[in-house]
């Protein structure tokens, strides 16, 4: 597998750049892979030519690329011819840096522990060192080139972007608070804050999950075998908790770092060093195997460790980002929180002044794929706008409502069933997984930040999602008319129809306990999983003392509960005939993916007003705006993030 490229080096002129360590790594990096594929070659009827190429390459040093730019020009004749061959050498590298490397540039600062230096003091910092390595390695290809005498035609400098794949800010990680069992983990630098490039598309083996993250009787950390050495920390803060994710630096586990960095927030440094983190997760570990895939409760340490193992079947994002998010609703189970997989979004909501009518004036996601519901808000402090207060005008909380809570400030989005203008939205801030895949193709996008996510919501409507039943036009593809006990067995049952991203079989029904595999705690028989048993009873007490005062809520008009009806995978659902499409309005299968989910949309929109106009006179009528909160709970490809782009969509808030 093909190596990582760590710079360290503070390089202010082309020629520093040449003479750096770091360029001479590189270039062995690339000699090896080039070499290694030539290699492959040799067989063919062009060995000869293999052959010498093979020894050019091996003949290459720092030193042909130094003469270059310290001889003295013009060059002519065997000297022009050779150093023409060295550029041309050196142009394949350039673009192979750009295109296939993946980069960490590295900056040590154990000042941010220091009163008056900041997180943002750090990532200036870090973002003016990526410039300046970016302007430099261009700058010292056009000098070389235009000694060489290439330097004909137009420039395309804009187009060549040099960033670094990463560039970190890291403190030594001695200051992280861990038990005495993990002591290897201390000798890791910990990434404080990060400037990453972005539009880039990264290539894992697999592309999708295949093995489930469950609990592990034994703990799978081996803190004698751990190599500091090898790997990246990072400490996330997800949800209430601060997991420390340690990646090795193999290609196709080390790619996952900037994914997770478009996707979860940073944990503030004296959270890490003050106190013990409540989580950390491995990723890539070498020296396991698939009896460590899993997490394990260490309670004498009072810590969550997960695991993923170092084989080629694990490299594939989701299993970076599920592991973590288990993390994290094992640990609201054991608080005693209702962990949700769901997609979760605010709407501001307000009423025009002369006719009254209430219009949506803005929306705000809370949540892509998970959060968790508590009884009364944990915020210290309450806004007055309606974001974590039951009546919307600044008087307090509701103690006896539920507020919802988020993860995620990206969004892990399967682009089959976006749009080209929502596509489009996302050119430019997303990191990409397999692209060229088929199906499947990934790529994580920020959509809201963290004041959002961290602040809590009164939950206002909780769905669970259909995505296969077929809604004919007319009819109203937000159920919230059935009784809670009928809502909770579909929030039971979590049915829904696979794309196949995971081991399941695109097109059939499966079924995994509230839409919630992480962990799956009943199999599909509804029995309990014995490795989750004690998970369960926990979860099935969270669940009465959760239903009974959601069925006081609805009950008060305070609260909704039903079904939503997405239709997202109505088109593959291998019990959906082309007359029953047809019958539904839908001309093209392929299209329903699409169309079904904007359909649920504009009712959803309706839902919203509905429901806004409620909790408007039950705070009083000359309340101007209210915040309506719905968590729309469902498995992968259920609509969650689908509905929520057709809603944007529909809504059009945006100007492209």
């Amino acid at each position: 597998m093909e190596e990582i490229l760590e710079i360290r080096d503070g390089c202010q002129t082309p020629e520093q750049l040449l003479k750096s360590k770091a360029f001479t790594r590189y270039l062995d990096i690339y000699k090896k892979q080039f070499i290694k594929e030539l290699q492959a070659r040799v067989k063919t009827d062009l060995k000869e030519e293999m052959v010498h190429k093979i020894d050019y390459i091996k003949s290459i040093d720092a030193a042909s690329f130094i003469s270059i730019l310290e001889g003295a020009t013009p060059f002519s004749g065997d000297e022009l011819m050779k150093h023409r061959q060295s550029m041309m050498f050196l142009d394949g590298l350039f673009h192979h840096y750009r295109t296939k490397s993946y980069t960490r540039l590295v900056r040590l600062h154990n000042e941010i522990l220091e009163s008056n230096i900041t997180a943002e003091n750090i990532k200036d910092k870090v973002t003016d060192k990526a410039n300046v390595l970016s302007d430099l390695i261009i700058e010292t290809r056009r000098i070389l080139l235009i000694r060489v005498g290439y330097n004909e035609g137009v420039r395309r400098t804009k187009g060549l972007d040099c960033h670094p794949s990463v560039t970190a800010g890291e403190m030594s990680g001695h200051y992280v608070k861990l038990p005495g069992d993990y002591s290897s983990l201390n000798q890791v630098p910990l990434t404080t804050t990060a400037d990453m490039r972005t539009g880039v598309y990264y290539k894992t083996h697999a592309n999708k999950r295949a093995y489930p993250f469950f609990s592990l009787s034994h703990n799978p950390f081996k803190n004698d075998l751990f190599k500091p050495e090898e790997y990246v920390a990072i400490p996330f803060e997800i949800g209430a908790w601060n997991i420390l994710c340690y990646i090795h630096k193999t290609r196709g586990y080390i790619e996952i770092e900037a994914g997770l960095l478009n996707l979860f927030p940073f944990s503030k440094v004296e959270n890490v060093i003050e106190k013990q983190p409540d989580g950390i997760f491995i990723l890539g570990c070498p020296h396991s195997d698939m009896k460590d895939l899993g997490y394990y409760h260490d309670k004498e340490n009072d810590l969550l460790v997960g695991l993923i193992p170092g084989l080629d079947d694990c490299q594939y994002f989701g299993y970076g980002k599920k592991p973590m998010l288990t993390l994290h609703n094992v640990l609201s189970i054991l608080k005693g929180d209702l962990p949700l997989h769901c997609g979760a979004t605010r709407y501001v909501v307000r009423f025009d002044e002369k006719t009254n009518e209430p219009y949506i004036f803005d929306s705000l996601i809370k949540a892509d794929d998970m959060g968790r519901a508590v009884l009364g808000s944990e915020d210290k402090k309450i806004n007055g706008n309606g974001n974590g207060n039951g009546n919307g005008n600044g008087n307090g909380h509701d103690k006896e409502a539920l507020y919802f809570y988020g993860t995620e400030t990206g969004a892990f989005a399967c682009l089959d069933g976006f749009s080209e203008h929502a596509k489009m939205q996302m050119e430019g801030r997303e990191i990409g997984y397999n692209k060229f895949a088929g199906t499947n193709a990934r790529q994580i996008v920020p959509v809201t930040d963290y004041a959002e996510i961290s602040t809590g919501s009164e939950l206002d409507i909780l769905l669970y999602l259909n995505n296969y039943d077929l809604i004919a036009p007319g009819q109203n593809c937000m159920n919230v008319d059935i009784d809670v006990d009928e809502a909770l067995d579909h929030f039971r049952k979590g049915a829904r129809v696979a794309a196949g991203s995971t081991q399941t079989h695109r097109g059939k029904v499966e079924i995994s306990y509230w839409a919630n595999p992480f962990p799956l705690l009943k199999d599909k028989e509804w029995k309990t999983l014995p490795e989750h048993q004690d998970l369960c009873d926990m979860f099935e007490k969270i669940e009465d003392k959760f239903f009974t005062q959601i069925k006081k809520r609805v009950k008060q008009g305070k609260m909704k509960i039903g079904v939503a009806h997405s239709m997202l995978m109505a088109g593959v659902y291998e019990n959906n005939t082309d007359s029953e499409l047809k019958k539904h309005s839908f001309d093209n299968r392929d299209m329903v993916e699409h169309e079904g989910p904007e359909r649920a949309a504009r009712d959803m929109i309706s839902l919203i007003k509905k429901a806004a106009i409620e909790k408007r006179k039950i705070a009083g009528n000359d309340v101007k705006e209210v915040s309506i909160t719905i968590a729309t709970v469902g498995d992968s490809r259920t609509g969650k993030s689908e509905m929520a782009e057709k809603m944007e969509g529909v809504l059009n808030m945006s100007l492209i």
